[in-house]
């Protein structure tokens, strides 16, 4: 029986999940896609101008479809946009037929990421308890994914080889 599981990572912003997907795909050579580069590809605009022209809410509408599009797809890795998986149909999806890999760090780390990139619309209106507060919130749902790597102490090999190991051991099995 062929597997349709998909390797689907999971994280905050800035948390390496775009670099580490791409990484876990060459090297179990399989395709790779990032939802958030998918979504500004087809609307021909950065996920800062949707949000700042359309909202947030027609966003989410957006990410929604495409990524449960994606999801159907076999044998792939997938990179979701930070808030995706708090969606109830996608984390549903997820849970129920995929591999999913949250990429867990300290909040400071990611605060010091999110504040260099200029690229996050969430980031750019948030102070650091803001923030401090949004990476709580999410970790509560990021929580319900099938694996937790803690990252911190991890070089991006370290974290490459535990998802290709997990996933190669698991693979058979689920």
């Amino acid at each position: 029986m062929e597997s349709k599981k998909n390797i689907v990572f999971l994280g905050m912003m800035g948390s390496g999940k775009t670099s580490i997907g791409i990484l876990v795909s060459k090297k179990l050579n399989l395709q790779f896609y990032d939802i958030d580069q998918i979504i500004e590809k087809d609307l021909g605009m950065s996920i800062s101008e949707i949000f700042q022209k359309k909202g947030e809410k027609f966003f989410r509408n957006v990410e929604e479809k495409i990524t449960l599009k994606f999801l159907k797809k076999k044998n792939i890795v997938v990179s979701l946009g930070g808030g995706a998986f708090i969606n109830k149909k996608i984390r549903e999806e997820i849970q129920k037929n995929h591999f999913s890999f949250w990429l867990n760090w300290n909040p400071d780390t990611l605060i010091q990421r999110i504040q260099k990139n200029t690229k996050r619309p969430i980031a750019l209106r948030s102070s650091p308890n803001q923030l401090i507060d949004l990476i709580k919130k999410r970790s509560m749902v990021y929580s319900k994914s099938k694996y937790k790597i803690n990252c911190e102490k991890l070089s991006k090999n370290e974290i490459v080889n535990e998802v290709i190991n997990t996933y190669e051991n698991k693979k058979t099995i689920s």
